[in-house]
């Protein structure tokens, strides 16, 4: 093979479904690798909702959005298959941003080698994004105490469903907010949360009520939407609000509007958004806190595997209609 396919992005969205007119298919020669380079045979990539602020014009976010006529950015798992860099070798596994791209030429900045044993479906779905936020989010603004209520939104979600496991570890009670009895199902009795809301059928206000009698003490917010107000309204005095994710409003020109902030004062509440790039830093940490976890079997996952890589196009949308089973990946 002397040429591989990659995706670049070549206008930005404006609300609705994303469509194949926002990218453009490209053929590319297979590069030749220089001194201190190597060259990686991408293997798996990982859709995440992060994506959608990467497409959108926003300057003022906390990562530059993707260049119109660049590679579309996002996080992948591959194999070095040609190696001129002393520290990485041939068959050496390497994951991190390498964007929509069969091959990718690297001089190491950014590319960390994968030494679990485990297939590279469990590495995105638990090591990668998903789960260094889910730690990063619940401990570091959750700060959860055993006895405490948690309540998640996409709960069965790559992040969702992580937050949730390791609480219940921590001895929390978690309930999750998901968008369908299946997923209610699976988070219940293959996870093991508490409870479940399911906010297209279910009664919000009721539901949630019944699930938390002794209130909310930490929130993870993950998509936004209607039921962010109803758990506002039960968080308990001192409560701590994580905001990760709005995917209920990232295709809106106009988001819905937030809860009132006279809560925030009443309950001295504590909200604060956060993302990771602000961390990768702390990631060493951050694995070694997530890693016992997973050792011992209290993390489970699981993942809703695209075929091909122009699969990721249309992919996306499934972030909008709840209809994925687990974490998002594309296989190359």
């Amino acid at each position: 093979m002397t040429t591989y396919t990659a995706i670049n992005l070549i206008a930005r969205p404006t609300g609705g479904p994303i469509g194949p007119e926002l990218f453009e298919i490209v053929e590319k020669e297979l590069p030749s690798i220089g001194k201190g380079q190597f060259l990686v045979k991408q293997n798996h990539m990982s859709l995440d909702p992060a994506m959608f602020g990467w497409m959108s014009p926003d300057t003022e976010s906390y990562i530059p959005p993707v260049a119109l006529g660049d590679v579309m950015r996002s996080s992948g798992i591959g194999e070095v298959v040609e190696s001129n860099h002393e520290g990485f070798q041939v068959g050496d596994r390497v994951m991190g941003l390498m964007g929509w791209t069969q091959y990718y030429l690297s001089d190491g900045a950014g590319l960390n080698k994968v030494a679990a044993p485990l297939p590279d479906e469990a590495i995105l779905s638990v090591f990668a994004l998903p789960g260094l936020t889910a730690t990063q989010g619940l401990y570091s603004i959750g700060k959860p105490k055993s006895g405490e209520t948690l309540v998640v939104s996409g709960a069965a979600g790559s992040v969702g469903s992580i937050v949730g496991q390791l609480a219940k570890a921590d001895g929390l009670t978690v309930i999750g907010i998901v968008g369908s009895d299946e997923k209610a199902d699976w988070i219940i009795n293959e996870l093991g949360f508490d409870g479940a809301v399911n906010y297209k059928t279910d009664n919000l206000a009721e539901k949630l009520a019944a699930l938390t009698p002794n209130g909310i003490d930490v929130y993870f917010e993950n998509t936004g939407g209607a039921i962010q107000h109803h758990v506002y309204e039960r968080m308990n005095a001192h409560g701590r609000i994580a905001v990760c994710g709005m995917i209920a409003d990232y295709s809106k020109e106009v988001p819905d509007l937030a809860p009132s902030w006279i809560n925030i004062i009443k309950k001295r509440l504590t909200i604060q958004g956060f993302t990771m790039p602000d961390h990768f830093g702390e990631i060493p940490a951050l694995l070694e806190k997530l890693t016992p976890y997973v050792m011992q079997g209290k993390i489970k996952h699981r993942a809703h595997v695209l075929e091909g890589l122009e699969s990721a196009i249309t992919g996306l949308n499934l972030f909008f209609t709840g209809k994925n089973k687990g974490k998002l990946i594309v296989k190359l």
